[in-house]
């Protein structure tokens, strides 16, 4: 199993990557952060500096070439321009692309849906939500766009953005660990 990795890059938007990492923590979800470079340290699109658990190299030889599952999720914040970067990492999406072939799970939210995700084969026909404006290249493809807080179709979860970051997250756990976890994560976020 490769479990629930969040992939990081130099202008990510902080709350899309780290309030969906709280939540899915208090969910009792084992959450790995991943540096897209060699370099731990990244910095987001308002200037704070993460450390990531695993660089991306790290990630790749702990990961191995293994089949995914459908728990196994790989999650792409947004921000710019850290979902261009995230976009234009070609290993990183060649591992996405054979993730979710094989039957693993990916969950973007924002600029990252569009930018990311697009890149995916066959979505016709997939329901998605982004940010307003990076609904294009999903929709080129076939797509449906719904301007909705989080939709989730079958192995992909999209969000539209960093004010849904928590229900991104929410939504997540619910996938993972079901619906009652999720309620209880929320009560206890007081929501």
């Amino acid at each position: 199993m490769k479990g629930v990795v969040i992939f990081l890059a130099d202008g990510f938007e902080d709350m899309e990557a780290l309030a969906t990492r709280d939540v899915l923590v208090r969910g009792g979800i084992d959450v790995r952060t991943v540096s897209i470079t060699e370099d731990p340290t990244v910095v987001s699109s308002h200037g704070v500096s993460l450390w990531a658990d695993m660089t991306y190299d790290e990630y790749c030889d702990e990961a191995g070439d293994g089949p995914a599952v459908r728990e196994d999720v790989m999650v792409f914040p947004g921000g710019m321009p850290g979902s261009r970067h995230l976009a234009e990492h070609a290993d990183l999406v060649d591992r996405m692309k054979r993730h979710y072939a094989e039957g693993g799970t990916v969950a973007a939210i924002c600029a990252a849906p569009g930018l990311v995700l697009s890149q995916l084969d066959p979505l016709r026909g997939v329901r998605f939500t982004c940010f307003e404006g990076f609904q294009g290249p999903m929709l080129e493809k076939g797509a449906v766009y719904e301007p909705e807080s989080v939709v989730v179709d079958g192995r992909i979860i999209t969000g539209r953005g960093a004010g849904h970051a928590v229900n991104f997250g929410l939504h997540i756990l619910s996938y993972l660990k079901g619906q009652a976890e999720a309620d209880r994560v929320r009560e206890g976020l007081m929501l």
